[in-house]
């Protein structure tokens, strides 16, 4: 099927832990032919270790990510000659999420030095999708998936993340955003689904802040 015209080039996927940003990233990247940026979480080797004890590991893991996603953003200032279309499975300013929710006050003084000296020229997308997400469809996805360093996540902690992904969203105004209702939609299984949400994301003469709540088909 062909791609529709857009003018949107860089798009960022975003969402709680869960939601399925990853894998939508990978399909549309898949679908539109695009260079694909995705968040080596992974490599950060203090993780594992936070989600078994984030009181003792929260100001390590998020330096490292601080750090990791800086250094990934500036790489998105080199010319891409091969790809019309940009997609990453999160935005720079999601680490500021993590750090108020998890970071002691003197922690946080310290983080907010450190951010305030490399945050500029960030790249900025053109449209951000957040994926809002019940905690029970999160935590059915990550039980589903069944990452070991995801063994020892509770619900308390997705509750809370997904509250302060909310608070974040509803007032962001940095880029154009599309607020997805991603509960109750099956992109990966539904092909329907996924082209109706490519559909919105690269329909034209967008509002600065759209939502998309999808018709569930009978």
């Amino acid at each position: 099927m062909q791609v529709p015209r857009s003018d949107i080039r860089h798009i960022a996927i975003e969402g709680v832990i869960g939601a399925g940003k990853t894998t939508f990233a990978q399909m549309l990247s898949e679908r539109l032919g695009a260079r694909l940026v995705l968040e080596r979480f992974e490599e950060n080797p203090f993780l594992p270790k936070f989600y078994e004890d984030p009181e003792h590991y929260a100001f390590q893991t998020q330096i490292f990510f601080l750090l990791s996603r800086y250094k990934q953003q500036q790489d998105l200032f080199q010319a891409d000659l091969f790809h019309d279309f940009l997609i990453s499975d999160y935005i720079f300013e999601k680490d500021k999420i993590f750090a108020y929710l998890t970071l002691a006050d003197e922690e946080l003084k310290l983080y907010e030095t450190l951010l305030g000296a490399i945050e500029r020229n960030i790249p900025t997308p053109d449209l951000v999708v957040y994926l809002q997400c019940s905690v029970e469809r999160l935590m059915d996805n990550i039980r589903h998936r069944a990452r070991k360093m995801e063994e020892n996540i509770s619900e308390d902690y997705i509750r809370d993340l997904n509250e302060a992904y909310n608070y974040y969203f509803f007032r962001y105004r940095a880029t154009p955003l599309l607020i997805v209702k991603a509960t109750d939609i099956d992109f990966v299984g539904n092909k329907d689904d996924f082209e109706d949400l490519l559909a919105q994301i690269l329909r034209p003469n967008k509002a600065p802040v759209e939502y998309y709540n999808p018709v569930r088909r009978k």
